[in-house]
């Protein structure tokens, strides 16, 4: 959602008069948010067919079908120039409808999920956030990076710690919990806070899941530890907290094949273990160039501390991550990604 509203400001910042239909599921957060950007916003029906039993997968294909009827009458109202995908179960009747129409497909992580592969084959063109993802493709994908939203590059490091209210005496290290998947994160936090305390000012985005256990937690600490201790279940201001942190520890999903580059933030990443494999390659790709290291989920809780011991005795080690993390940034990527849809739908851009 996020890398698709980045493209979207790119692409309405080089043609005036975009018309957009965004197309989602029903329900959920992503209505909201896109209709917040000013985004006309429409759902159809989806639904998955990989891992479905028997048993469920007549009422997968019956919402298959539904919205690929759904996506017909959508395209043939709203006659769309091009069309751009960027994965989800909507895109597959969107796909099957939209066959005449020319496609851009973007691929977030490294390896696609099976329903972005099942995508290629009505892919014009495919946007790819690393080269590395070119072997799981037959077709020629475009090197983009990811696209990020450009209040993130509104912060500097100043600004940012002015604004969280964050002292800058001690390393920074920013945690990211979300609020769903990452439990084992908040949990490994909180058992090891008052260590971790000693050493760092911590931001913990803790997600609204764990959010009254980490407020608990928070609220028993002294009050010289409590002041160090930034804990919030969000922050819309997504781009302070990045740029006020020294290290990050957080899941390995494709944002940190793109957020991280952009400030050259050391990460200790640790993949999500209960889903296919997508996580765990992200974080190999970092990790291989120098600016990662990889904690798996199971050794979290005991080995979280030694971990960030290491790399904080190390500054060498911090410095090189820092540039290798630099390396990777592709701050123009939503403006290259815009530029590819102009060139398939043949407009002229500014």
């Amino acid at each position: 959602m996020y890398p698709a509203l980045a493209v979207h400001s790119a692409l309405t910042a080089k043609v005036t008069d975009v018309d957009t239909l965004w197309v989602g599921g029903r329900g959920g957060i992503e209505e909201s948010l896109v209709k917040r950007q000013g985004i006309a916003f429409e759902s159809i029906p989806a639904a998955g067919l990989h891992g479905v039993s028997l048993a469920h997968l007549p009422r997968s294909l019956m919402a298959l079908a539904q919205g690929v009827v759904a996506a017909r009458r959508l395209l043939k109202e709203f006659k769309p120039d091009v069309l751009f995908f960027t994965g989800g179960y909507v895109a597959v009747p969107m796909a099957l409808a939209g066959r005449s129409i020319p496609t851009l497909l973007f691929v977030p992580d490294i390896e696609p999920g099976l329903a972005l592969r099942s995508l290629t084959r009505f892919a014009d063109e495919i946007a790819v956030t690393t080269s590395q993802s070119q072997k799981y493709f037959r077709k020629k994908v475009r090197e983009t990076g990811y696209p990020l939203r450009p209040d993130l590059a509104l912060w500097d490091r100043e600004t940012a710690t002015r604004h969280l209210g964050v002292s800058g005496e001690l390393p920074v290290l920013l945690v990211v919990g979300g609020s769903k998947g990452a439990r084992s994160i908040n949990l490994a936090v909180i058992n090891n806070l008052r260590d971790l305390l000693a050493k760092f000012e911590i931001i913990h985005l803790s997600g609204e899941t764990d959010w009254t256990y980490v407020k608990h937690m928070r609220e028993q600490l002294p009050m010289e530890l409590a002041a160090r201790y930034h804990a919030l279940p969000y922050l819309h201001e997504m781009g302070a907290a990045l740029a006020a942190a020294d290290l990050v520890v957080a899941r390995a999903g494709a944002s940190a094949l793109g957020e991280f580059p952009l400030f050259g933030l050391p990460s200790v990443l640790v993949p999500y273990p209960h889903a296919w494999r997508y996580q765990k390659v992200n974080a190999e790709f970092l990790a291989y160039r120098g600016a990662a290291v990889v904690l798996e989920d199971q050794r979290l809780n005991t080995e979280l501390m030694m971990t960030l011991n290491v790399l904080l005795d190390n500054r060498n080690k911090l410095k090189s991550m820092r540039a290798a993390m630099f390396e990777l940034s592709h701050p123009r990527a939503a403006e290259k990604i815009a530029s590819l849809l102009i060139e398939l739908a043949g407009v002229k851009s500014l």
